[in-house]
């Protein structure tokens, strides 16, 4: 791709939840795009005056994010959709596009299928499938979820979402920055699978987010169980791997703080 210049290179800060998340930035053709982290799996691009947030999630607050004129929500669980977060990053004119099964627990949203194409406040939006392919608990069945193309700033932006690499996610192309989920239980996307998929996308940048289950299980409920990755490894060890899976390319891999430490 080549069209990324980056003006940070790694954003490394695990914040406490009273301290705003920092930005992270690259260059486009058009100019910055501010970068910043969601709590596990969502993000906020900021390109001059156009806001786009993906799943904002605020059970570690939401300081530090801006009023959005397009929330993105890829699927219906409370860590995607989570409607106090989304009001509080709305406006009278913030549009909401979301996938079916949101329609629910957002009727003020706009649905967007699989496979269709919308432009809003001159952002193009595609809506990519995001499914399981290993079956077992919890599911992503075909059809159900959303992950988006973004073209914001002259780059196009790919958040996947909870899938696996499905033919829908091989068949994106032209991507500079990805957002790509990992350690989804029972298995899926494992580093050396997240890793082949970043491989065939072929991004300029790639960050990981949604891989650490059990942190968003405690951030919800501090007695959680943590529950453990069904190939032996700890959370960082899984960071490290797919980091080595990519070595010898060209992507660049940053570590976002979609993780701030639980109080």
């Amino acid at each position: 791709m080549n069209k990324v210049r980056h003006s940070l290179a790694l954003c490394l800060c695990f914040a406490a939840t009273a301290i705003p998340a920092l930005a992270d930035t690259v260059s486009g053709p058009e100019g910055e795009i501010e970068i910043t982290a969601i709590t596990h799996n969502g993000a906020q691009l900021l390109h001059g005056d156009l806001v786009v947030t993906v799943d904002p999630w605020g059970v570690m607050g939401l300081e530090g994010l801006q009023t959005a004129d397009l929330i993105l929500v890829t699927d219906n669980p409370g860590h995607h959709l989570d409607p106090e977060a989304i009001a509080a990053l709305s406006d009278a004119d913030t549009v909401v596009l979301m996938p079916a099964n949101s329609r629910q627990r957002l009727p003020h949203g706009m649905v967007i299928e699989n496979g269709e194409e919308t432009t809003i406040a001159g952002v193009r939006i595609e809506a990519i499938a995001a499914y399981d392919i290993i079956p077992g608990a919890p599911e992503h069945p075909m059809g159900d979820a959303n992950g988006y193309v973004v073209t914001l700033g002259g780059l196009r932006f790919f958040f996947a979402g909870v899938t696996e690499c499905v033919d829908e996610v091989k068949a994106v192309r032209d991507i500079d920055v990805a957002f790509m989920p990992m350690n989804i239980p029972v298995g899926r996307m494992t580093p050396a699978a997240a890793a082949e998929c970043t491989r065939l996308l072929d991004p300029d940048v790639v960050y990981l987010y949604h891989y650490d289950q059990g942190y968003a299980r405690r951030s919800a409920n501090p007695d959680a169980d943590a529950g453990g990755l069904v190939y032996g490894m700890t959370i960082r060890e899984t960071l490290e791997a797919f980091e080595r899976e990519l070595t010898g390319s060209d992507i660049e891999v940053r570590r976002g703080d979609f993780y701030p430490l639980l109080p």
